[in-house]
């Protein structure tokens, strides 16, 4: 045993996967955890996910990453922790489940976020959060929740998120952060809970429910004697709140590192894109859509613009391929098929078709709200093939990235890219164009987890504060700019025009789809 406190954990609770991942006080990664998440999707539109279980998971995932880091236990000098964002966890006056969690992908809210989109103090909510109001959100699934199932709330003690949860459990300390505080019952420039907004969602007589808000980059909570026994982590090592995931991965892949116009997008699952701005420099559209997200430095926020689903669709479409190609030979491999992407749209003309990447069952929530919203695949002859499908696809989600950037403002001087998409040639050669703009990948393996665990360094004080760390942490792991296709470049800007034409005019189809769905398609079939 060195007896030295050198190893910080970040936890990154994802809807995926929980992982556990180990860092140096440098910001190397050493080694990491996983467990598979577990999630329930309803056929009323519902995914709920067990407390309990997500719970000993973490456990699970921690006392893992014990067998990976040698002397783990004497090592540790702090424990981070962030997680899947909005939803809603209910725990009970014993910190125990009130039922299972209502998760970002629930689209239960639906009508009541139609309803309080509609309301009087409904902009003047905006204004102060900078958040859409969107099914994924606690103040949107709390007021569904109030209207239609009151017992969940009557026996509810505190109202939490993934990570809050996760942080119970860990110190015994109920705890939300200033950035889901804030962009859910709060204002973004006060990084507090506001009167305004929980009157707007109809939920002042619920206040009690909302959980005292603490910054993880400046307080930590003991881990607990129980929390301990649990993961194998000593009793007492110092605990921090990371901020919400988005924002989290975000900081560890640079989103912030002190050069202006630099932008962050995650292409994983979902699509997330976010610029770090100062609180008083924030544009808010007219559309009232998008959120801002605090950053754990004083003043500094992200915009943020997300896709309910990005890299989803890309396996839809592979997944069409394999089910057919099964029919007549052995299926192949997800690998197999991503390996023939670029051979795929090197036989494809750019630019050709327009793809609205909206294949989420919840529809659309980045840069405008609308849970009726879906894919559609605009311009094809009998001259297309399924190359030309697989690139539409893939400018879809260029296209998209630019609709969500547009709505935030001027384009990015420079984009950061994370997420396993980042891998991609293709992609990468399609968001630099359709953006027009440089593309550096971090090489940051976990950035969530690096997130949070940046925030425990700075609140131990092995950093005096978090652009000190961000030089060390992030900076460096940020690789080669690659610059944007001349060629690409008016192509996309002239398919954009289309794109984002014909998805303003998809608005009444998608309504009447939703209506025909109702009426003559049964939820089983």
């Amino acid at each position: 045993m060195t007896g030295k406190r050198d190893i910080i954990v970040g936890i990154d609770a994802g809807t995926s996967v929980i992982k556990a991942v180990a860092f140096d006080l440098s910001g190397t990664q050493l080694g990491a955890s996983s467990v598979r998440n577990t999630y329930v999707m309803g056929a009323d539109g519902s995914a709920t996910q067990s407390l309990p279980q997500t719970w000993k998971d973490c456990a699970s995932a921690l006392r893992g990453l014990g067998r990976e880091i040698d002397d783990l236990s004497a090592r540790v000098a702090a424990v981070a922790v962030t997680g899947q964002g909005d939803g809603t966890w209910l725990a009970d006056a014993d910190n125990n489940a009130v039922g299972d969690a209502w998760l970002w992908l629930d689209a239960r809210a639906a009508p009541t976020v139609s309803r309080l989109a509609a309301g009087p103090l409904n902009r003047a909510r905006f204004e102060a959060t900078g958040t859409g109001l969107n099914t994924c959100q606690q103040g949107a699934q709390m007021a569904h929740m109030d209207a239609h199932f009151p017992e969940l709330l009557d026996r509810a003690d505190v109202a939490l998120h993934c990570k809050d949860w996760l942080f119970l459990n860990l110190t015994g300390v109920r705890a939300t952060d200033p950035s889901e505080a804030s962009f859910t019952f709060g204002d973004f420039r006060t990084r507090a809970y506001s009167d305004v907004v929980i009157e707007a969602l109809g939920l002042s007589h619920r206040r009690h429910l909302l959980p005292p808000i603490m910054d993880g980059a400046q307080k930590t909570r003991p881990l607990t004697r129980a929390a301990a026994e649990a993961t194998g982590l000593p009793e007492g090592t110092p605990v921090s709140l990371g901020y919400v995931d988005m924002v989290m991965t975000a900081l560890g892949a640079g989103v912030h590192t002190g050069d202006a116009g630099a932008a962050c997008s995650t292409v994983g699952s979902t699509g997330v894109h976010t610029r770090a701005v100062l609180s008083v420099d924030v544009h808010l559209n007219d559309a009232g859509t998008g959120y801002v997200i605090c950053l754990p430095s004083p003043d500094l926020v992200t915009q943020v613009q997300t896709n309910m689903a990005a890299t989803l669709n890309i396996d839809w479409a592979l997944d069409m391929a394999a089910d057919l190609v099964a029919e007549f030979c052995p299926r192949p491999t997800h690998a197999q098929l991503v390996g023939m992407i670029d051979n795929w749209m090197a036989k494809s003309r750019p630019g050709a078709l327009v793809y609205h990447p909206y294949i989420s069952e919840a529809g659309e929530r980045g840069p405008f709200v609308e849970a009726d919203a879906r894919a559609s695949l605009i311009g094809l002859t009998a001259t297309h093939r399924f190359a030309d499908v697989i690139r539409a696809v893939i400018e879809g989600l260029g296209m998209a990235a630019r609709d969500c950037y547009a709505a935030m403002g001027e384009m990015p001087t420079e984009l950061r890219l994370t997420g396993g998409a980042a891998r991609s040639n293709a992609l990468r050669r399609v968001l630099a164009a359709s953006l027009n703009t440089p593309v550096r990948v971090s090489s940051r393996e976990e950035a969530g987890a690096a997130g949070c665990a940046m925030m425990a360094a700075v609140a131990i004080g092995a950093y005096p504060d978090m652009d000190a760390c961000i030089a060390e942490w992030t900076t460096p792991l940020l690789g080669a700019a690659e610059q944007p296709d001349p060629e690409l470049t008016p192509v996309y800007d002239s398919l954009f025009t289309s794109y984002r034409q014909s998805r303003q005019a998809l608005a009444p189809v998608w309504t009447g789809l939703a209506g025909h769905r109702a009426t003559h398609l049964r939820s089983d079939t």
